[in-house]
């Protein structure tokens, strides 16, 4: 049976279930992502190429760029949870 027949067959309160769960996953897809992004460009960003460790410019140049991307990823999680409701 193809996915859309399986879905028809379901009841409203487990379609409902299903579609929060698909949502819920694609939610969680999306702040790895974020997540995943942030770590690339602050270190992108902030990581000399000079030694193996990070000085403490460059520990403060990534805790504001962390910072920066943690607001924004609260703002979309916030986003997503109320469209979501």
């Amino acid at each position: 049976m193809d996915p859309a027949a399986a879905l028809q067959s379901l009841t409203p309160e487990q379609k409902h279930a299903v579609m929060a769960q698909a949502q819920q996953q694609a939610n969680q897809q999306i702040m790895s992502a974020m997540i995943e992004s942030m770590t690339l460009s602050c270190f992108d960003r902030c990581a000399g190429v000079n030694g193996d460790r990070l000085d403490t410019k460059e520990q403060g140049c990534l805790a504001n760029c962390q910072d920066r991307f943690l607001d924004v990823r609260k703002a979309v999680q916030d986003s997503l949870e109320k469209r979501q409701g």
